[in-house]
């Protein structure tokens, strides 16, 4: 049986629908490609970049201490000597009494200056008369202008004897020149004074003063007006304020002297006790982190990987003010800083990374074994 070959125009029909079947096919396959390509190439790029995590952080205010091993010191103390030669008629004060400012303390045999003084005083007189009647003398040109000087040099030497003998009289009775507590008599009465011999120790109580030494590390910050907290021996704590800063640091330990000023309004004895003084630095803004994001950079100072807006890393030097096992305070980052809280030790700085947000105590997980005990029972 012969079969019936198809005629020419449905020979040309089943081409023109093959060439159309395959030109839809290829224009499908043609567009998924214009389409997926930069997503594609979107998740080959991230899938090459290392994983950090990130944490956005601003700064807070921080207030530093430095702490400082000290001694409490009278604010003034001061050997009394005397200034007069004499025996000891009076003591005034006892040993351990409170003496007020400018209060006598003892008495000493003035002998025969209160006579000395009275003749001075009274050929001072007949001076000044003479020396008046010569100037009125002269105004009538009865007197010559060499007697006049005469008159008053005599007079000028008369008035200085007056006043030695004064002083001499004032030597005898030698007054505190500052109140506070006799912490020491040297003398009884009876007993003979020379010049420049102590006869007691003169002790200010009212205020402290308290004075350590700190490293060269933290004196950078101390300056005069900086508060401080003393606590002494028994916990108790007194206000002060640091009042002086050595320029010079000490040869043989490099450390720097700090003296303050302390308040002692119920004159506790506590002048040579030991304290502790903690001062307060100026207060600045810092970054708290967990001490183990603290990394050395190239000349081994402390850094710590944050990034920038692109995502780059960077690596910035830091200073640290303290520290704890659990956190440490820093400065020297910006303000407000994204920290690589993980995966910083896996890139470099310049590197870009896939950066993503630090997972939070309260999220799981993602894949986490419950710990289990040696028979393998959940613990």
């Amino acid at each position: 049986m012969r079969l019936r070959t198809p005629s020419r125009s449905v020979q040309i029909a089943i081409v023109l629908g093959v060439l159309l079947l395959v030109w839809l096919l290829t224009g499908e396959r043609q567009s998924f490609r214009d389409q997926a390509p930069d997503a594609d190439a979107e998740t080959e790029r991230a899938a090459t970049l290392n994983r950090v995590e990130v944490r956005d952080q601003m700064a807070e205010p921080y207030q530093a201490r430095v702490r400082a091993q000290g001694q409490l010191l009278p604010w003034r103390e001061v050997a009394l000597r005397a200034r007069a030669a004499g025996q000891v008629e009076t003591l005034r004060v006892r040993e351990g009494g409170r003496v007020a400012h400018n209060a006598v303390i003892l008495e000493l045999d003035q002998e025969d200056i209160p006579a000395r003084l009275a003749r001075t005083e009274a050929e001072l007189a007949a001076q000044r008369a003479e020396l008046a009647g010569a100037e009125r003398l002269q105004g009538r040109g009865l007197s010559s202008e060499s007697e006049l000087l005469r008159l008053r040099s005599t007079l000028a030497q008369a008035e200085a004897e007056q006043a030695a003998l004064r002083q001499q009289m004032a030597h005898t009775r030698p007054r505190a020149p500052f109140a506070g507590v006799i912490n020491q008599l040297m003398v009884e009465e009876g007993d003979f004074l020379q010049v420049g011999e102590v006869y007691a120790d003169l002790v200010e109580d009212e205020r402290l003063k308290a004075s350590a030494w700190v490293s060269q590390r933290d004196i950078t910050d101390i300056a005069p007006g900086l508060p401080v907290s003393v606590t002494l021996l028994d916990g108790e704590s007194l206000d002060g304020e640091v009042i002086f800063v050595a320029s010079r640091a000490h040869e043989s330990t490099r450390s720097y002297r700090v003296e303050v000023e302390v308040a002692n309004p119920d004159r506790r004895r506590l002048a040579g006790a030991s304290a502790t003084l903690d001062i307060a630095l100026p207060e600045r803004a810092a970054h708290s982190l967990s001490p183990a994001l603290l990394v050395l950079d190239d000349d081994g100072k402390l850094a710590v990987r944050h990034l920038d807006e692109d995502n780059r890393v960077q690596l910035t030097r830091v200073r640290l003010l303290s520290a704890t096992s659990r956190a440490a305070w820093v400065d020297g980052l910006p303000e407000q800083v994204r920290l690589i809280t993980a995966g910083g030790g896996f890139v470099a700085e310049g590197e870009q990374v896939d950066a993503r947000e630090e997972k939070t105590d309260q999220e799981e997980p993602e894949a986490q074994d419950e710990p289990t005990d040696e028979a393998g029972e959940p613990s």
